[in-house]
């Protein structure tokens, strides 16, 4: 399970690598859980990118980045959303509970 920062920090990789501080703790858990990896472009200089599992792991949590857009369920209706893709080629229903 990711902590907090963990979870966050992937999400950066994801969103703003180049703002990713590279020193960052929560990194080597990524490295180690093989979410992560790094590239090494200059002489002194990294880059995190995801790997296909960090892409799936986070895809399954919030599917609406696959597409691009934004799909926000009516007003707390308890509103169900599909997700176009889920790993294995499995759809998953995700339930929005009441405000």
């Amino acid at each position: 399970m990711l902590s907090p920062h963990e979870f966050a920090t992937l999400m950066l990789v994801r969103q703003a690598p180049d703002q990713l501080d590279m020193n960052r703790a929560e990194l080597d858990a990524l490295l180690e859980r093989q979410l992560v990896m790094l590239e090494h472009c200059a002489p002194g200089t990294r880059r995190a990118y995801l790997t296909g599992k960090g892409r799936r792991f986070l895809d399954a949590l919030h599917p609406d980045d696959i597409s691009g857009s934004r799909k926000t369920p009516g007003n707390g209706s308890g509103e169900r959303l599909k997700t176009p893709y889920a790993p294995g080629g499995h759809t998953t229903d995700i339930v929005v509970p009441d405000s």
